[in-house]
C-alpha cells in the first residue's frame, strides 16, 4: 500500500477512536510520568520514577502518585529521601498499579509513553526491578498515544518542534508548572521533587485540553486543509496503481452503460431507394 493511502486510512481510523471517546462516559484517562533522565545510562540502568499524574477525561478529576506524598507520609523529610528512595518508589509504584487494576477498562492516553525506555513498560520493569510483581499489564488495545494521532490527523508538519511545547504555545494553553525533559532531569538531581510532580499535573492536563480540542476541531495548527484532511493527489494515483483492476472494470461499465443510453438515440440508416422491375418486351 502506498505511503499516501496508507496515512490516509490510518488517519480515519484514529478519528473512528476518537469518536467513540466522544460518544460514551468515563471511557478514558490521561496518564503521564516524570522521571530521571533516561539519556546518558551507560549501566543501561531504567530511571528512577518521580510522580505520576492520572486525569479522568469525564470528571476532570486527577489522581496523583509521588515520591514526596509516599515520604511525608513515612514522616520523611525531603531532603532525605534520596536515603529511601528505592522503599519509597516502590511504596509509590505499588500503589499506582493497584489504581490501575481498579481502572484497566478504561482507555489511557499518553504522549509518546512507548517503551521500556519512557512507558507503560518502563514503569512495569521499574517495579520488578524494586522487588514487586505488577498485579496486572496494561493491554495494547486500552493505550491510546495521542502525540501519534496528532501526526495522524493533521500530518507531520502540523507544528514545529519539540511538538508538544509548540502546539501548546500555539493554542495559547497555559503552561504553568510545565517542564520540558531537560528541566525534569535538572529538577529530579535538585531533589526538587514537588516540582517534578506539580509539570506532571500540568502535562495530564494539557492532554486534555489538547484531546477535547481535537475532538470539537478547534485545535489550531500548521497544517494545510488538504493535509489536516488526510488528502493529497498522490492518494488516487496510488488507489489507482493498486487497484487498477477495479478501476478497469468501472471504466468498462461506464462506457457500456454510456453505450446503452444513447444507442437508442442514434439515427437510423435510410433503407436505400427501390428500383422498379422492367418487364422484357413480348
Amino acid at each position: 500500500m502506498g505511503e499516501e493511502l496508507r496515512r490516509y486510512k490510518k488517519r480515519k481510523e484514529t478519528l473512528q477512536r476518537l469518536q467513540a471517546f466522544d460518544d460514551s462516559n468515563n471511557s478514558a484517562v490521561f496518564i503521564h510520568y516524570s522521571c530521571e533522565s533516561f539519556y546518558d545510562r551507560p549501566d543501561g540502568s531504567t530511571p528512577r520514577i518521580t510522580s505520576i499524574a492520572v486525569r479522568n477525561l469525564t470528571s476532570a478529576q486527577t489522581d496523583s502518585f509521588s515520591i514526596h506524598k509516599t515520604a511525608e507520609l513515612r514522616a520523611i523529610p525531603i531532603s532525605e529521601i534520596s536515603n529511601h528512595y528505592d522503599s519509597l518508589e516502590k511504596e509509590m509504584l505499588s500503589e499506582f498499579f493497584d489504581y490501575l487494576c481498579k481502572h484497566i477498562g478504561l482507555t489511557w492516553v499518553h504522549w509518546n509513553m512507548r517503551d521500556i525506555n519512557y512507558g507503560f513498560q518502563a514503569i512495569e520493569h521499574r517495579f520488578k526491578v524494586l522487588g514487586g510483581n505488577p498485579s496486572v499489564s496494561l493491554p495494547e488495545e486500552r493505550k491510546f498515544d495521542l502525540a501519534r494521532a496528532l501526526v495522524s490527523i493533521y500530518g507531520r508538519k502540523y507544528t514545529g518542534h519539540p511538538r508538544l511545547e509548540s502546539i501548546v504555545k500555539m493554542n495559547h494553553i497555559t503552561d504553568k508548572d510545565f517542564l520540558n525533559g531537560e528541566q525534569e532531569a535538572a529538577a529530579f538531581n535538585n531533589g526538587e521533587y514537588v516540582k517534578l510532580h506539580l509539570s506532571t499535573l500540568r502535562k495530564v492536563d494539557i492532554f486534555a485540553n489538547l484531546f477535547e480540542r481535537t475532538l470539537q476541531k478547534s485545535l489550531k495548527t500548521n497544517a494545510t486543509w488538504l493535509e489536516s484532511h488526510g488528502l493529497h493527489p498522490k492518494i488516487l494515483i496510488e488507489f489507482i496503481t493498486e487497484h487498477w483492476i477495479w478501476v478497469l472494470i468501472t471504466a468498462a461499465i461506464t462506457i457500456l452503460s454510456f453505450y446503452f443510453t444513447i444507442k437508442d438515440h442514434w439515427p437510423k440508416p435510410t433503407p436505400p431507394a427501390s428500383t422498379p422491375s422492367v418487364k422484357p418486351a413480348p
